[in-house]
């Protein structure tokens, strides 16, 4: 923003914002051209006029971009583009055509257009144009005045998105309405001096996403609970729980400060004591409870404001789902309204009917497959009766035991010993297995 501290910053002939193209320092007959005042038509040479418009125009609109600032004043660009002590004598004709284009705009003409009517105009903020001016448009007289501030439009509409995006991510956006001077502090980064925010609130206004209300002398910001929501004028509830939220303030700054005291008459009586002044530490000790008792009182007021507040809130919660129920019974009524009982009805018959035809179908276009090859159950049983019974009575004809097996698997020898000590495992294991003498040689032995 503009300011007396920031203008000598910016030393003269030096590079604004570090913007500046190469040939600023390099091509003395370009600058010594980009530098001469624009011819008084665009008729007489429009390549020059061109030339030069091209050059500045997106010059002044980058450095305003580059610098943060919303209003901008002919003095003040002036001086920032100093080369070598001179000063560009075309710059108010590239401001002219900017406003002409809409890229700028008088801040007072900006103010006029918004319904502002909690400005306090002329009174410390925002001064009446001057009658000089006023009369220059009503005459036709389109020059810029040195000391006139001009409104970057496109800047101040993102500023005012910024602002706005700050206040929904902040702890401020719990509550409907919010004290001008918060949301001052919140935005100071944003917006560094007092004209500067109050042409973004003018912008958020302008949007219908901000509205401000003085109420006992004091001006309190409504903003719109979305960020494509239009903003509700403020009512007498929002003005309550102002009041409530000031209330919990003040009592939440009284109780912090009266704890103060408490610790600090508690303090005073260890003192007193230590000293041997009984007196004085009892006087202590007694002001020490009186400030508790206090505390406690207090306390109690603050929870009942704070039980308050929560059920504005939780109402506002209501009313919301209320709305949304409300508009969920008309959109059901709206998509259910060319149906009836008797259509359902008539409905359901007619799928029922629809999969009755397409079953019969089915059965149709199997049997059509089969080709009239349908097979009695019963005669199959029989068949396979009767070919079981030949099976039975049939030798089965199996193949001749290969011969080479025969001789490939060797007579195992196992002498009666080895057989008695098997046995003996067996009937070790096997209490009830009671073998004679015979039986393990007569079993075991292998078949010659």
């Amino acid at each position: 923003m503009w300011s007396p501290e920031r203008e000598a910053e910016a030393p003269a002939g030096g590079d604004p914002a570090g913007l500046l193209p190469p040939e600023w320092e390099e091509d003395e007959e370009r600058m010594s051209f980009l530098f001469s005042a624009f011819k008084r038509s665009r008729e007489v040479n429009s390549t020059d006029w061109d030339s030069k418009m091209g050059f500045w125009a997106p010059l002044v609109l980058s450095y305003s971009r580059r610098q943060g600032v919303v209003r901008l004043r002919l003095r003040d660009l002036q001086e920032a583009f100093q080369r070598k002590g001179s000063v560009p004598l075309g710059l108010a004709t590239v401001l002219q055509d900017l406003l002409r284009r809409g890229e700028l705009q008088r801040e007072s003409d900006f103010m006029a257009s918004v319904d502002s009517s909690w400005i306090s105009w002329g009174v410390g903020v925002f001064l009446l144009k001057p009658l000089k001016w006023t009369l220059s448009n009503m005459l036709g007289d389109n020059k810029v005045p040195v000391e006139e501030v001009l409104v970057a439009v496109e800047l101040l509409k993102e500023k005012a998105e910024e602002v706005y995006r700050l206040y929904q991510h902040s702890p401020l956006s719990s509550h409907p309405v919010v004290a001008l001077s918060e949301l001052s502090t919140l935005c100071a980064n944003s917006c560094p001096d007092e004209r500067t925010f109050y042409l973004v609130l003018l912008q958020l206004q302008k949007e219908k996403r901000v509205t401000v209300l003085e109420q006992n002398g004091e001006k309190i910001v409504k903003l719109a609970r979305g960020p494509h929501a239009k903003v509700s004028p403020v009512n007498d509830v929002d003005v309550g729980v102002y009041q409530l939220m000031q209330s919990e303030q003040l009592l939440s700054s009284k109780v912090e400060s009266l704890s103060q005291e408490a610790e600090r008459c508690k303090e005073e009586a260890r003192r007193a004591c230590r000293a041997g002044k009984k007196q004085l530490a009892l006087r202590s000790l007694k002001a020490k409870q009186r400030t508790e008792k206090r505390i406690e009182a207090l306390h109690t007021k603050l929870d009942t404001v704070q039980g308050i507040l929560d059920r504005i809130y939780a109402s506002q919660t209501d009313q919301m789902v209320f709305n949304a129920y409300q508009a969920g019974v008309g959109a059901l009524k709206l998509s259910m309204k060319d149906v009836t009982v008797e259509k359902a009805e008539s409905l359901v018959d007619q799928i029922q009917e629809l999969c009755d035809t397409q079953d019969e179908v089915s059965q149709t276009l199997a049997g059509g497959v089969t080709n009239g090859l349908d097979f009695d159950s019963e005669e199959l049983e029989k068949e396979l009766d009767i070919l079981l019974q030949d099976t039975t009575k049939e030798p089965l004809d199996l193949p001749d035991r290969p011969k080479c097996y025969t001789n490939s698997v060797p007579n195992p020898r196992i002498s009666d010993a080895e057989l008695e000590a098997e046995l003996e495992k067996l009937s070790l294991s096997e209490p009830d297995l009671v073998p004679s003498s015979k039986s393990p040689k007569r079993l075991l032995e292998p078949t010659l």
